[in-house]
């Protein structure tokens, strides 16, 4: 074990990290992306200090494989730009930089400062930095070229001990940002870890700041749930701590009023990326209004009346009922008509691209599919009857 130390006013040097080596902290180096690497290198070759950062330096000593590796470093934005020609600065308060290879894009941000509270969105040092992140499993730095981890706040003993501790004072984590609070729930199922008491009481009380958080924001930490390998757990705890009715309401309410409905839509979340789960456009979306959508929703509609419910037209109430049970999540409409046409899919009704049109947002058919209802009508009205004389 190792330390980083820094001097105080005296000269005296005082220690301010823990530094575990390859085999303390047992990260194996095989599990980290080619990509994040090369990242951290160019940076560093360049003369700026850079680390892998936050949720993949945490799944990497829980032995796991991370889905996303974020990167942190001392360049700026136009700094990390110009070392990489593939990559995009993005954001407007506090600007990142997507580095692109392929379909893969990694996260780069800047150390940023406490100088100017705990929302700075001024640029800083590690130190700083370390501060303004929410929980100490989420505040390790991973340096893959020696192959070591710093710890500033005692992030590797609670990872060992599974406790989620805030690092930001609790009076004030979830004021500053409400969205820790499903964070923290997520990371202690993710993790099998456990959360305080202090921490689950003062979720609890603060958990109606949600309510002003944006659509937008609520629709990212909805679709990570989809996409983690344990979505039914996750909701089952934010529910159960009083968080998911801010999510999804409507989901909530039918929880309380409908009987079956909770365990069922919990039953669906668990099969999310399990086996046989394909990850095909929509399917992830297609878990989150599956249940409601079978109670609901005109599958196949009534041959006597298929002239005035074609296909289009169920499949237009259909959308309509999913848009509206997701709110205030908002996910891309692409996204949405890929699950309800999957879900019809699954009910033997192939339903073909439509565009919307009109200012009343009607759902036209294809030339193709209004021919066949037009001749299915002809079959039906049999040969024309000769005018009377």
């Amino acid at each position: 074990m190792r330390f980083r130390y820094s001097a105080e006013e005296s000269g005296k040097p005082k220690k301010i990290a823990v530094v575990y080596t390859r085999n303390e902290h047992g990260i194996n180096f095989r599990d980290v992306e080619n990509e994040a690497v090369y990242i951290v290198e160019k940076l560093r070759a360049n003369g700026y200090e850079t680390y892998i950062v936050g949720g993949a330096v945490r799944d990497l000593i829980l032995g796991k494989k991370p889905k996303d590796f974020d990167i942190v470093s001392e360049a700026s934005p136009a700094k990390i730009k110009k070392v990489f020609r593939n990559a995009r600065v993005i954001g407007h308060r506090f600007r990142l930089v997507h580095v692109y290879f392929g379909a893969k894009v990694f996260e780069v941000s800047t150390f940023r400062s406490i100088k100017d509270g705990p929302t700075s969105n001024t640029f800083g040092t590690i130190e700083e930095d370390v501060k303004r992140r929410d929980f100490t499993l989420n505040a390790l730095f991973y340096d893959p070229l020696d192959r070591l981890v710093i710890d500033y706040v005692g992030g590797m003993k609670d990872i060992k001990a599974k406790k989620i501790r805030p690092i930001i004072d609790p009076r004030h984590i979830f004021v500053d940002d409400p969205v820790r609070m499903i964070r923290a729930v997520k990371y202690a199922v993710q993790a099998a870890f456990s959360l305080p008491f202090t921490l689950k009481w003062k979720i609890r009380k603060q958990s109606g700041l949600l309510a002003s958080i944006s659509p937008s924001r609520l629709t990212e930490e909805i679709f990570k749930i989809l996409h983690s390998s344990c979505a039914g757990d996750i909701v089952a705890s934010l529910d159960k701590m009083g968080l998911y009715r801010y999510l999804q309401p409507a989901a909530a309410e039918l929880f309380k009023t409908r009987p079956g409905f909770r365990a069922q839509y919990l039953k669906t979340m668990a099969a999310l990326n399990q086996k046989g789960f394909k990850n095909l456009p929509g399917e992830a979306m297609a878990g989150l209004v599956r249940d409601y959508l079978e109670e609901n929703a005109d599958w196949l509609g009534d041959d006597k009346d298929e002239l005035l419910r074609p296909p289009s037209g169920r499949y237009k109430e259909a959308f309509n009922m999913a848009r509206k049970f997701v709110l205030p999540m908002n996910p891309p409409r692409v996204e949405l008509e890929h699950a309800v046409r999957l879900l019809f899919a699954e009910h033997g009704v192939n339903v073909k691209k439509l565009r919307f049109g009109g200012g009343d947002g009607r759902a036209f058919d294809s030339e193709g599919e209004v021919k066949k209802r037009r001749h299915r009508q002809r079959r039906r009205a049999g040969p024309p009857k000769e005018p009377a004389t």
